[in-house]
C-alpha cells in the first residue's frame, strides 16, 4: 500500500505542477541566433555535423526539438519583422532583400507585436541584440538621414520607432546587422555616447571610439542576464535576445579561437552556443526555471560567409540534409533549429514534425495567456502550443509561405512544396540568373520522398500544382492566412512569380 500511495502522491504532484506550469503566466524566453544552419546544432546533425555544441544539445535534451520549423524568410529584416508582428514581411513595403543600420521602421506602432500583447498582461519585456527593423534616427538639421556617411547624426537626439516604441520596457542593442554601421550600442531611445571615428566591419561607417564587434557577442550575453537576475517570480517576463552571432564578421574572441578544429565560423558557433547556456544557465539559478519557456531558434540558414565548401570539405554540412542555405527558397535557407524547454509541459527528449514557422509566436504566445489576437493583427499566426503538449495543431493555415532574398515566393502544404523559381532564388547556384534555359519554370517537391529538393516534379504533376498555387494566391489575395474577415497588405499589387 505504501508503494500504491507513494506513486499516487507522485502523480498527483505531478498533474499539480503541470496545472501550475499552464495557469501561472510563464516566463518567455526567446533567442534568436544569426545565420545559424540547421545543421549547425549537433543533435539535429548527428552524421553530418562536426560542430560540437553542448549546451544546445543539453537543453535539446531537457525539451524538445521541432525537426520542421521554419524562418518567415531566408534573411535577417524579413524574418524578425514576422517574429514580432506574426504577419508575414512581404505584406509590408519590404518586398526582397533586408533594411540597413539607418533604415526607417518598418513596424508602425499602431501595429500590435508580441511585446505590446505580453506588456498588456502585466509581462516586464526586453529586447537585448540586434534590432534590422528600423529605426528614426535623430538629425542636427532637421533634414532627412544622409545615408552615405550619416554625417548629420545627433547622436545626443532621440531615437523614435525602435523596440521601446513597440511594446518593449527596454532595449539595448545595435540598430541592424554586426556589419552595419552606426556601430555604437543603443539604450532605450538614446545612443550610448557618439561616433567620433569611422570602422569597418565589412561595411565601413561611423563608430564609438570604444565599439569594437568582438565584444558585441559577450555583452549581449551579460544584459540578457543582468535583466533575468533582476526578475522576481510574481512577474512574468518576455525577453527577445536577438545574437549577433554566427553572422558576419566572423570574430570568435581569443578563448575560442581554433577550439572546432574546423574554421572560424565553426569557433563562432561553438562560442555562440557557450552564450546561449550562459542565459539559460541564468534562468535556473534565478530559481525561474520551472515557470520559464526557453526557445532558440535562427532567424535563417547559414551564410556563405562561413565557407561552407570548406566546412564541407571536413564533413561538416550546415544545411544537414537539406538544400541551399542562407537567402535560397531551398529548405536550407529557412528550415532552422527550434528547441523549446519548458518543465512540467514539454516532455524532455521528445520532438515534433509539425510544420510551423516563426510567425506562430504571436498566437502561441496569446494562447498561452488566454487571450484574444484582435482581428487586425497577427494574421499569419497560429498557436504551436498544442505540440509544445505532444498534441498536432488543429491549423486553421492551409500551409506555409516561404521567402527568398529576391522576393521569390514558396508554399508548403504537407509534404508538398511549391517554389516560383527557377533556382535557388538566392545565393546557391543555379540562381534564377544562371538558371539553364531549358528549366521549368518553377519547382515541385514532394518533401517526405525527397527532403534535399533533387527530383523536380513541377512538370508531371500539374494537379498538384494547381492546388498549391491557387492556395497561395488566395493567402497572398485575402491578406491573411488565418480564418478572418480579408485584410488590406501594406502594397496594392504583390508579384508572385519573379522569374517570368
Amino acid at each position: 500500500m505504501k508503494v500504491k500511495f507513494y506513486g499516487l502522491a507522485i502523480s498527483l504532484l505531478t498533474f499539480v505542477g503541470v496545472v501550475y506550469a499552464e495557469q501561472a503566466k510563464p516566463n518567455i524566453l526567446y533567442i534568436l541566433a544569426d545565420d545559424m544552419g540547421y545543421g549547425d546544432v549537433q543533435c539535429l546533425n548527428p552524421e553530418r555535423g562536426k560542430i560540437k555544441t553542448p549546451q544546445l544539445d543539453g537543453l535539446a535534451a531537457q525539451g524538445m526539438v521541432f525537426t520542421d520549423a521554419h524562418s518567415g524568410s531566408s534573411v535577417c529584416t524579413p524574418t524578425r519583422y514576422g517574429i514580432i508582428t506574426g504577419r508575414y514581411s512581404w505584406r509590408s513595403k519590404l518586398q526582397k532583400s533586408v533594411l540597413y543600420g539607418y533604415g526607417t521602421p518598418l513596424i508602425p506602432p499602431s501595429r500590435m507585436t508580441v511585446a505590446s500583447l505580453l506588456k498588456g498582461q502585466g509581462y516586464n519585456t526586453a529586447c537585448f541584440g540586434k534590432w534590422h527593423l528600423g529605426m528614426t534616427l535623430p538629425t542636427v538639421n532637421g533634414q532627412s538621414l544622409n545615408q552615405k556617411g550619416m554625417t548629420n547624426v545627433d547622436w545626443n537626439g532621440t531615437i523614435e520607432g525602435g523596440p521601446v516604441d513597440l511594446g518593449f520596457d527596454y532595449y539595448w542593442g545595435i540598430t541592424a546587422s554586426l556589419d552595419m554601421p552606426p556601430y555604437i550600442y543603443v539604450e532605450n531611445k538614446h545612443f550610448v555616447g557618439a561616433c567620433t571615428t569611422f570602422k569597418a566591419f565589412h561595411r565601413k561607417g561611423p563608430a564609438h571610439a570604444d565599439f569594437e564587434a568582438v565584444d558585441v557577442l559577450p555583452d549581449i550575453g551579460r544584459k540578457a542576464i543582468e535583466f533575468i537576475r533582476r526578475q522576481k517570480a510574481d512577474t512574468p517576463f518576455f525577453a527577445y535576445v536577438a545574437l549577433t552571432s554566427p553572422h558576419t564578421p566572423i570574430v570568435p574572441t581569443p578563448e575560442w579561437k581554433g577550439k572546432s578544429g574546423l574554421n572560424l565560423y565553426a569557433d563562432f558557433q561553438m562560442q555562440t552556443d557557450d552564450v546561449i547556456g550562459q542565459i539559460v544557465d541564468a534562468v535556473d539559478e534565478a530559481g525561474l526555471k520551472e515557470n520559464t519557456i526557453i526557445i532558440v531558434t535562427s532567424d535563417n540558414g547559414c551564410s556563405k560567409a562561413a565557407k561552407i565548401d570548406q566546412l564541407q570539405a571536413m564533413g561538416h554540412y550546415p544545411s544537414a540534409q537539406f538544400r541551399g542555405s542562407k537567402a535560397d527558397i531551398w529548405d536550407g535557407g529557412h528550415r532552422v533549429p527550434f528547441v523549446v524547454r519548458w518543465p512540467g509541459v514539454v516532455q524532455a527528449g521528445s520532438t515534433s514534425d509539425e510544420l510551423i514557422c516563426h510567425i506562430d509566436l504571436m498566437a502561441t504566445v496569446a494562447d498561452l495567456t488566454g487571450i484574444a489576437i484582435p482581428a487586425n493583427a497577427g494574421e499569419d499566426s497560429v498557436s504551436f502550443l498544442p505540440a509544445l503538449k505532444g498534441k498536432p495543431i488543429p491549423s486553421e493555415r492551409a500551409g506555409v509561405i516561404h521567402h527568398s532574398i529576391s522576393g521569390h515566393f514558396a508554399y508548403r502544404m504537407g509534404k508538398w512544396k511549391l517554389c516560383l523559381a527557377k533556382g535557388s532564388g538566392g545565393w546557391t547556384a543555379p540562381n534564377e540568373k544562371n538558371v539553364p534555359a531549358d528549366a521549368p519554370e518553377a519547382q515541385l517537391y514532394d518533401l517526405e520522398k525527397d527532403p534535399g529538393e533533387t527530383t523536380n516534379l513541377y512538370e508531371s504533376h500539374p494537379k498538384v500544382v494547381e492546388r498549391l498555387l491557387k492556395q497561395l494566391e488566395a493567402d497572398v489575395q485575402r491578406g491573411r492566412s488565418t480564418k478572418g474577415a480579408p485584410l488590406k497588405n501594406d502594397v496594392e499589387a504583390i508579384k508572385l512569380w519573379k522569374s517570368k
